[in-house]
């Protein structure tokens, strides 16, 4: 018989532990007799006795402490809670409690989890990463903690993040966690409040920028892709002037992505692609001005090109219809100093300094909130819309909760009921003048486990950008007629692993089709998506 864990290490292993659920037979073979209540309970026991604790903490913050311990101890016991109870745990485990939770990091913090490869460690990356105690990587997520979410630059806290995501994957598409790795790269911080907190657990310094800053990302990818050549890497809230540097660095050259570009364009996109449906017309008829000119923005932006390309216009048709707004009013061509990304979509329009006036200059069918800028869709921006479409887009898609240009209520209220919406962050139902309205988040848990899925099962050697106008597709497909009447532009959160797998075969397709795929085509896809899917189930031993 092969070694196994035994005693106390068994217990203490998230991927081996089963807790009360090991059967008098595994503890005897374990040397688990005496460490355990003697009842032998199940799966389903565990998770029910869990789920009363968490919803008997008062607090999103509490729930999400007891969530991250219960993944630390017993990690098939975490994701077995969290994919049957996905619609409820979601915010507890991802935005927006998540944003929270990396502000108070330096006070919860309580268990190793991940990888923090520092500025100090330039020149032994490698040896770093040879700490990492699992053989098989197949997805990385990786934030250097200065852009997390819509909170700005909270350092080493930002871990919270990759945690949270790579969560996500497992529960939503069945990524295999202990072949997944969250990683922080400190360089720093110029959080000013972090860099005199005693308590703060990062390096309190200045954050390193420029050439040495690209240097260090670069040994720690190379370091990577030495250890685990096949590894997906997704970028996730680096600061927009390093998140399009590094995507445009990395892309051609190995399997990355950057989710909150290209996987934020992709859920919008297909959000997008249901409004148009309600509306009972496409894209290409569709106009767009997005408050905003960041990555979020821009991806969207981009993607929202093509996606129109494909409805039939030409590149130029396309650009001319999405405009952009940002802190120094609606971008325009006689503006001097713009950035590539607002030069491309500069207009010949009157400048204005208000978004309500800019949305008279442009007359919008949408308006796209990627600001961060809490309330700025308020009455009059909202009726604005209502007065000059019938059924005004409104997106706010920035979050945190606190960050979201309106609520979902304010959204219906001004518009009178008649806006298609959607939001970063989640909102409860709305009654208004008889009619119920369920909003639903434009949130790339839709999308990113789904298209990691599809990535990891076809290994690819890049990644083309076509697969995120795929995974919207496969995405807006998935809404149904009685979404749409609901007021819905997305799917439930329960058919999420549903969801998952379509986007997951349309990525990989893509992958295949496009000739980047670095293992064969399998003869049924559909299987072989189903079968790379880990299951939160005991091991019997």
């Amino acid at each position: 018989m092969k070694n196994i864990s035994v005693g106390t290490e068994a217990l203490d292993d998230p991927f081996i532990n089963q807790g009360t659920a090991f059967s008098q037979d595994a503890r005897i073979k374990r040397k688990l007799r005496g460490l355990l209540p003697p009842r032998v309970t199940t799966l389903e026991h565990q998770a029910k006795r869990a789920l009363e604790r968490i919803r008997q903490a008062e607090e999103p913050l509490q729930k999400y402490e007891i969530l991250s311990l219960l993944r630390h101890r017993n990690a098939t016991l975490f994701y077995y809670l969290l994919e049957n109870n996905i619609e409820e745990l979601m915010p507890i485990v991802y935005t927006p409690t998540v944003g929270k939770a990396c502000q108070e990091f330096d006070r919860i913090y309580s268990e190793p989890e991940g990888l923090y490869v520092t500025i100090e460690d330039k020149g032994s990356i490698r040896d770093v990463i040879n700490n990492w105690p699992y053989d098989d990587v197949d997805m990385i997520v990786v934030t250097d903690g200065e852009r997390i979410l819509g909170l700005g630059d909270l350092g080493a806290g930002g871990m919270g993040i990759p945690i949270g995501k790579l969560s996500l994957y497992t529960a939503c598409a069945g990524l295999n966690p202990a072949r997944a790795l969250p990683v922080l790269l400190d360089v720093g911080t110029n959080n000013q409040g972090l860099l005199h907190d005693p308590l703060y657990l990062g390096l309190q310094q200045p954050r390193v920028d420029g050439e040495e800053y690209y240097a260090f990302v670069r040994e720690f990818i190379e370091a990577a892709k030495a250890r685990w050549p096949h590894v997906i890497i997704q970028f996730e809230d680096f600061a927009n002037r390093h998140a399009f540097a590094l995507l445009d660095q990395w892309k051609g050259k190995t399997a990355c992505f950057n989710d909150d570009i290209q996987g934020t364009a992709a859920v919008a996109v297909a959000g997008f692609y249901a409004a148009a449906r309600a509306k009972g017309s496409s894209l290409a008829e569709e106009k767009f001005l997005f408050l905003g000119a960041g990555e979020a923005a821009g991806g969207i932006a981009d993607l929202l090109v093509e996606a129109m390309m494909k409805e039939g216009l030409t590149q130029e048709e396309a650009i001319n219809r999405i405009f952009l707004f940002d802190s120094h009013g609606l971008v325009t061509k006689d503006r001097e100093g713009l950035t590539p990304l607002k030069q491309k979509f500069a207009h010949e329009l009157e400048p204005q300094s208000t978004f309500l006036d800019a949305i008279g200059e442009v007359k919008p069918t949408a308006i796209v909130g990627c600001a961060a800028q809490a309330g700025s869709f308020n009455a009059y921006v909202l009726s604005a819309m209502a007065r000059i479409n019938e059924r005004p887009i409104i997106f706010a898609l920035s979050n945190p909760t606190s960050r979201s240009e309106c609520t979902a209520r304010e959204a219906y209220t001004y518009t009178e009921g008649k806006c298609l919406f959607a939001s970063g962050s989640p909102f409860p139902q709305v009654e208004l003048n008889g009619k119920t309205f369920i909003p639903r988040q434009s949130n790339n848990s839709y999308v990113f486990p789904g298209i990691g899925l599809g990535l990891v099962v076809s290994s690819p050697r890049v990644v083309p950008q076509s697969v995120f106008l795929s995974a919207a597709e496969a995405l807006s497909k998935m809404v149904s007629e009685e979404d749409l009447e609901n007021g819905s532009l997305f799917p439930p959160l329960i058919k999420i692993r549903e969801v998952s797998q379509s986007i997951a075969a349309a990525v990989a397709e893509q992958c295949f089709t496009t000739g980047v795929a670095g293992v064969s085509n399998p003869v049924d896809l559909s299987e072989a998506i189903q079968a790379a899917m880990y299951k939160p189930v005991y091991d019997q031993i």
